[in-house]
Order: C-alpha cells, then sequence, then structure tokens
C-alpha cells in the first residue's frame, strides 16, 4: 500500500473507482509533469449531494460535500499516475464551484473541505492555490463540482 493510501485508510478513506465522463471529454489528461483532473462533483457512496447551499444545504453540509469532491480528485490522480499515487509532488490549484444562492457569500468555508481534507491527507503536499466560485447551477443539481491541476514525478 503507498504511503497516500495507508493515510488515507488511517483517516477512513478508500479511494473509489474514477467515474466514466458523462460526455465527451477523459477524466484527466496528463501533461509532462501536471495532470489536469476534470471536474468531481459531490458524490458519496449513497449517492449525489444535491442542493443549493444558503437554501437547501448549510455551509458546514457544503463543506462536506466538496470533500467528497476532493476524494473523486484524488481517485482520478491515483488513474493517471498508473495506480501510484505516492507519484504526487504536490496539489497546484482547485477550482471549485458552489451550486448556491445569489445572496449566499461564504463559497470559501464550503470549498474549505476539499482543502483541509487535502492537507490533512497530504501534508504539504495537499497545499494549493484556488478559486471559490458560485453557480447558479451545477450538473444534476449537485452541489459543488472541483476540478484539479496536480503536479507528479
Amino acid at each position: 500500500m503507498s504511503a497516500i493510501e495507508a493515510r488515507l485508510k488511517e483517516l477512513g478513506i478508500t479511494l473509489p473507482d474514477v467515474a466514466a465522463p458523462a460526455a465527451n471529454y477523459v477524466p484527466y489528461v496528463v501533461v509532462g509533469d501536471m495532470v489536469y483532473v476534470s471536474g468531481q462533483i459531490s458524490m458519496t457512496s449513497e449517492g449525489l449531494t444535491l442542493g443549493k447551499v444558503g437554501a437547501d444545504l448549510t455551509t458546514e453540509e457544503g463543506a462536506a460535500a466538496a470533500k467528497t469532491c476532493a476524494i473523486g480528485l484524488l481517485a482520478a490522480l491515483k488513474a493517471a499516475c498508473d495506480g501510484d499515487i505516492d507519484r504526487l509532488v504536490r496539489v497546484v490549484k482547485l477550482v471549485g464551484f458552489v451550486n448556491s444562492t445569489p445572496d449566499f457569500t461564504d463559497q470559501p468555508k464550503v470549498i474549505n473541505g476539499a482543502s483541509d481534507f487535502l492537507v490533512e491527507a497530504l501534508g504539504e503536499k495537499g497545499r494549493h492555490a484556488r478559486s471559490a466560485v458560485s453557480a447558479g447551477a451545477l450538473p444534476l443539481g449537485v452541489a459543488v463540482e472541483i476540478e484539479g491541476i496536480f503536479q507528479i514525478a
């Protein structure tokens, strides 16, 4: 078991299989030592986390949904690394989209769910630049979608 997967196991996390693309795109693209991971939506083993933060979901529920997106990002990264997720050098950037009401302004607190998890799981390798923006709607009505850029060895 890789060091990163051992740490995830300590946290009670098992990486899921990478979801098949729902349209004409790929789950990730590797260019040199960079991996660009397509947006991962808020999904647990029980299903999609649906709704609008600020109406249907609290900030804390949105943050939990963002964490599930980060787990999906790591699953795609592992696939991009041919199963060797320890090739990760660092998380470079996240772009987080929050399905939120027009008056909701705590998008950064929602995306903290992903950022905090990545630092907890990966240590310094998990620190990254990021954006956290509101969206009037997201695919399938999910609460959060996050895309990521990673550097690998």
